[in-house]
């Protein structure tokens, strides 16, 4: 394409020549003379020095060292780019030979259903979902329009997923909650007979297990980006347009709300609200309610600052120590020998 074709595209405007020709879309590092690159601050200078033959650079950039294309938001149309130069691959529609079909399913237009796939008895699909080999879809699972479920998926008996949602590789919906009842030493299983309901739009990622509800429903809201990895335990719910990232684990019935932001490797406790448009740190560990707003790090959570605080005493803990003990080895010295 024309660069000037890609800022059509992207609804952008030229910076420089607009008849260079582009062959790809690529990092920085790795941009050759064929490719275009996005950059934002500080990595424009390091873009400007690259093979690239143009950037996408933020719009209110207006002289650049290399042909540009100026756009309000260039990480979005450095993806729209990918996207357009990188089509996904594509599927044959229809089921597989291979694939076992339950009584009562019912298949909307244009769906794939790929090999070794089973989908047992009165499950939904919508049209244009593709479900790739060696996934299982157990009874009663009620599948939206234009999702995307990979290989090697569980979605258990009974659960939802909506519209244009992406279930990675490896991923467990409606798994049993972790519940038992303990007595006399012997721990005794409560039936979880709940279900979970994602919503449109979300993604979930390899290897993540969402739990089944005890009763009622583990809910993951609306917009909702799930990394790999993480644990959802029984009657979670998860708002709209949250970012749960590798490794956290949120305990059963948790309450989150929008907008919330999970680091690597944070850990809830259960039963606690957790208000709108917090964020967590990495490795932060939540043992009650987050009032909305907040930012939190540290285990246990605390806010940002604070800890930030705290951590800078701790490192100053092996000087403190010492100067302890020179001041009681002085004081030692001055009193009076019995």
């Amino acid at each position: 394409m024309k660069l000037r074709e890609i800022a059509e595209l992207v609804g952008g405007s030229v910076v420089g020549d607009e008849t260079v020709e582009i062959r790809g879309v690529t990092n920085i590092e790795e941009a050759g003379n064929g490719d275009i690159t996005f950059a934002v601050p500080p990595h424009l200078e390091k873009a400007a020095a690259s093979q690239a033959a143009a950037v996408i650079i933020p719009s209110d950039i207006h002289e650049f060292a290399k042909s540009a294309v100026r756009v309000d938001n260039p990480r979005m149309a450095f993806a729209k780019l990918l996207e357009h130069f990188t089509p996904p691959v594509a599927v044959e529609r229809g089921v597989h030979p291979t694939a076992v079909i339950g009584n009562r399913v019912t298949l909307g237009q244009n769906v794939a259903i790929m090999a070794h796939t089973v989908l047992a008895d009165d499950v939904v699909i919508g049209d244009n979902t593709v479900i790739y080999p060696h996934s299982y879809i157990g009874a009663g699972v009620v599948i939206g329009s234009n999702t995307l479920i990979y290989s090697n998926v569980s979605v258990r008996e009974g659960c939802q997923i909506g519209s244009r949602v992406i279930l990675q590789n490896g991923a467990v919906i409606g798994s049993d909650g972790f519940g038992f009842v303990t007595v006399q030493g012997r721990h005794h299983k409560v039936p979880q007979v709940g279900n979970v309901i994602i919503e449109d739009d979300v993604e979930v990622g390899a290897n993540t297990a969402i739990d089944r509800a005890t009763t009622s429903s583990t809910v993951v809201k609306r917009g909702t980006k799930i990394d790999n990895l993480v644990h959802l335990g029984h009657n979670v719910v998860i708002g709209e347009n949250c970012f749960v990232v590798a490794l956290t684990g949120i305990s059963g019935s948790t309450k989150v709300g929008n907008q919330v932001t999970f680091a690597g490797q944070v850990g809830s406790t259960g039963h606690i609200t957790i208000g709108d448009n917090c964020v967590f740190a990495a490795r932060a560990g939540i043992i009650g309610d987050v009032a909305p707003n907040s930012f939190y790090a540290g285990f246990p959570a605390r806010p940002h600052k604070e800890w930030l605080r705290s951590e800078a005493y701790i490192n100053k803990l092996p000087n403190l120590v010492k100067k302890v003990k020179e001041l009681e080895k002085r004081v030692a010295e001055l009193s009076p020998k019995e």
